[in-house]
């Protein structure tokens, strides 16, 4: 990736890791703008649905005959509302987008950089812990968002948001503080800026 064109940079991230922090920290450094929560907003007001009527139709492995004979509306029509959205910005303007699938909607952009950032299950649920959840809903809580994520992605390519070869950095974050994850993207960007 290029730093000195317009650019994309997609953080995929497990929850618990830190991830959205960590894109936080990486815009600021980069003087870009953050996409996450703006950007599920604009989708909920398309469809009418809150954000957690969304996620539940995003979880589902299969879309009801009947909901869409009803016109409520298909998770196709939200991943192109989310694609259609994503690509309007990038091209727009130097961005870093946490989430909603942009990892595979860039995929094939011309100047992008691809992240994952993970964390050991304990560390994600000690993360959790800190804001509130008890052990047991904080395990409850990673095992379903993980298994919606990873099923949505799945209606949509042949992939799955696990393999590593679709990024261009993986970061666990066991043993570091955000800062330290934004530290190692800024100097792998600045090592294969071109």
């Amino acid at each position: 990736m290029n730093k000195n064109q317009q650019f994309v940079i997609t953080i995929n991230r497990e929850l618990g890791s830190g991830g959205h922090t960590v894109g936080s920290i990486l815009a600021k450094r980069l003087n870009v703008k953050y996409y996450d929560k703006p950007l599920t907003e604009g989708v909920t007001e398309k469809f009418g649905l809150s954000l957690d009527e969304i996620e539940r139709l995003k979880a589902q492995e299969k879309e009801s005959w009947w909901d869409e004979l009803k016109g409520k509306p298909t998770t196709a029509a939200m991943f192109e509302t989310e694609r259609k959205i994503l690509q309007g910005l990038a091209e727009k303007e130097s961005c870093v987008i946490a989430g909603r699938n942009a990892f595979l909607i860039f995929r094939d952009w011309k100047n992008h950089l691809n992240i994952f950032i993970q964390a050991s299950l304990a560390k994600r649920i000690e993360r959790l812990q800190k804001k509130g959840m008890t052990m047991a809903a904080a395990m409850d809580t990673i095992e379903e968002v993980d298994a919606s994520r990873e099923t949505y992605i799945k209606k949509y390519s042949d992939k799955s948001r696990y393999d590593t070869r679709l990024y261009d950095l993986v970061i666990t974050m066991d043993d570091l503080t955000e800062e330290d994850a934004a530290d190692l993207i800024m100097e792998f960007i600045e090592r294969t800026s071109k």
